[in-house]
C-alpha cells in the first residue's frame, strides 16, 4: 500500500537518509524508533510528501507520488494522508468541530457533510460534549484526540504520526495508544508512527530501528 525505495536525503554536506526502504500494508501499525538525529522525522516528512528526497521512489496505492506536480501533490496529500504531530497545531480561534472540518473544507466537501463526518469522529473519540469548545478549554489529551479526528476526517489511506504522545502525561499517552489500536482493529486504519515511547512502539505490529540514516537489521 505504502512503499518507499532507496530514499536519500542530505542537507548540505550532511547526509541524513542513506537509502531507506519501507513497505507498509493496509491496516498495519509500524513504529519507527531510534536516537534523536537518526533521520526518523525527516523520513516521515518525506513519506507524507511534506519534503522531497534527493533520490528514491514513494508510491501510495500504486500512485508514484514524486511524479505529481505541486498542485496535484497538494490534492493527493489532502485526500490520502492524515497527520498527527507532537504539538496539536489546532487553530485557537476555532472550536474542536471547526478544527476537524478544515481538511474536509479544503477537499471541497460541503459544510453539512464535513460537520457530519467531524461529529461522528468526535463522538467516536469520546468528545461529544467538547466539540464546541475551543482548544484553550480542552486538556492536552482532548486536544490530541481532536488532532486525530482532524487527521481522519478525509478518510486517508495512511496516518503519519510524529511523536504523537510526546507532549502528553502517562495516562493520556496510554489512552492515545489504545485509540490507535482501536482505530486499526475496528476500522483497518494504517499508521506509521515515529516515537520515543517504548510502550507505543511495543504495541505496533512492527518496530523498525533507524540509526545513522538507515534501518538497522
Amino acid at each position: 500500500m505504502l512503499v518507499a525505495k532507496g530514499i536519500h536525503k542530505s542537507f548540505g554536506e550532511l547526509s541524513i537518509l542513506k537509502g531507506v526502504d519501507l513497505e507498509v500494508k493496509t491496516g498495519e501499525i509500524v513504529a519507527i524508533v531510534g536516537p534523536s538525529g537518526a533521520g526518523k522525522s525527516t523520513f516521515l516528512q518525506i513519506l507524507g510528501t511534506l519534503d522531497r528526497p534527493d533520490s528514491g521512489e514513494i508510491s501510495l496505492n500504486n500512485q508514484q507520488v514524486l511524479q505529481l506536480s505541486l498542485n496535484q501533490l497538494d490534492a493527493f496529500r489532502n485526500h490520502n494522508i492524515g497527520f498527527v504531530f507532537q504539538f496539536h497545531h489546532l487553530l485557537p480561534e476555532f472550536t474542536a468541530l471547526e478544527n476537524v472540518c478544515i481538511p474536509a473544507f479544503i477537499q471541497g466537501i460541503s459544510r453539512s457533510e464535513a460537520e457530519l463526518r467531524a461529529q461522528e469522529l468526535l463522538n467516536l473519540l469520546g468528545l461529544s460534549e467538547r466539540m464546541h469548545h475551543k482548544p484553550d478549554a480542552l486538556s492536552g489529551g482532548e486536544q490530541q484526540r481532536v488532532a486525530v479526528a482532524r487527521a481522519l476526517v478525509n478518510k486517508p489511506s495512511v496516518i503519519l504520526a510524529d511523536e504523537p504522545s510526546g507532549n502528553l502525561d502517562s495516562a493520556n499517552a496510554q489512552a492515545l495508544h489504545e485509540l490507535f489500536l482501536k482505530l486499526r482493529d475496528e476500522y483497518n486504519h494504517t499508521f506509521v508512527i515515529v516515537t520515543h515511547n517504548e510502550q507505543l512502539a511495543a504495541l505496533a505490529d512492527r518496530c523498525l530501528v533507524m540509526q545513522d540514516g538507515r534501518f538497522s537489521s
